[in-house]
């Protein structure tokens, strides 16, 4: 069974929500979990500089957790993968993370695994999505039979030049989308939803 956990985003701005979430994370991985961290939705040239930053934000793990992690690298992500205890995917670009994880035989490659998503990776997770960046509704993946919006409610676009996010239109817009029987996860930032599949 693979445990999802997908947060809405904004885990740094809400340290107590994202100490939750990363204990949620490693919860029964023991006290040095392999923690494979995938940037696949940033620019390559950011996937260093960001992988420092996040392994020095080890204090929002448990006390007595030190996770030993890893950089994800698509060219051997089945490997590294098969050799985690959890994955953890992080948001950005809708577009440019369904690029590389379209790549792989997914839900396949992680069956059993702790997958933790935050933003847009939680968007691609589910069959439908509402994307803050693009402002649209899109298919994600489809992997959890769920509808998803991100930052919901939060200042997320605020100082983009389109004005800000009409959370309501938007919930309402990812309502009438696609399969309307499906659950729709509105959540606001640092907020997280655990599914077992």
């Amino acid at each position: 069974m693979t445990k999802y956990i997908l947060n809405s985003g904004g885990v740094r701005g809400y340290p107590e929500l994202g100490k939750k979430f990363f204990a949620e994370v490693v919860a029964g991985l023991g006290n040095e979990p392999k923690l494979l961290i995938c940037y696949f939705s940033q620019p390559r040239e950011d996937w260093e500089e960001k992988y420092l930053g996040d392994k020095a934000s080890a204090d929002l793990f448990p006390d007595k957790v030190r996770p030993i992690f890893e950089l994800a690298f698509p060219d051997k992500f089945k490997e590294q993968i098969q050799n985690c205890d959890a994955v953890y995917i992080l948001g950005g670009d809708d577009h440019l993370l369904r690029y590389w994880l379209k790549q792989f035989d997914l839900p396949k490659i992680w069956e059993g695994k702790v997958v933790a998503t935050n933003s847009s990776s939680s968007n691609l997770l589910a069959k439908h999505f509402w994307t803050c960046d693009w402002r649209e509704t899109m298919y994600g993946f489809g992997i959890l039979p769920i509808k998803f919006l991100s930052h919901y409610k939060s200042t997320y676009g605020n100082d983009d030049s389109r004005g800000p996010i009409d959370w309501e239109a938007a919930y309402k817009e990812l309502e009438k989308y696609g399969d309307k029987t499906l659950p729709i996860h509105a959540l606001k930032e640092g907020e997280y939803l655990v599914i077992e599949q």
